[in-house]
């Protein structure tokens, strides 16, 4: 039969473990920010992504120094998450657009051998 309860050391004996309170434990440095990607992303490439990476790349540092680490590498996944979405969205875009304006070229070329 199991007991329920700990097993206390008798009265008299060596005193219980205490809990270490020395100092916060070695997480080691805090992760990658990505602030560079997020910043190339708000200026070349799309804005209103770039600004949410920026925000969240920024409270990476902030998070980790309170002790809030796996908070810190979300925000961190996030920023990189943010500004790799903005990239891609701006080159599909940029794909989008030489796609029109080689359809408008052809368009373009077929109309202008047309003589009324």
């Amino acid at each position: 039969m199991t007991d329920q309860y700990p097993n206390y050391p008798p009265p008299g004996g060596p005193p219980p473990q205490q809990p270490y309170y020395g100092g916060m434990p070695n997480y080691g440095p805090p992760p990658d920010n990505n602030l560079v990607w997020a910043i190339l992303c708000t200026v070349l490439c799309c804005l209103p992504l770039g600004i949410v990476a920026i925000v969240k790349s920024s409270q990476v540092q902030t998070l980790w120094s309170q002790g809030f680490y796996a908070e810190a590498q979300k925000a961190a996944d996030d920023a990189k998450k943010w500004s790799m979405w903005g990239a891609i969205a701006t080159g599909g875009l940029f794909l989008l657009y030489i796609l029109f304006v080689v359809v408008m070229i052809i368009i373009g070329a077929s109309a202008g051998s047309f003589t009324p």
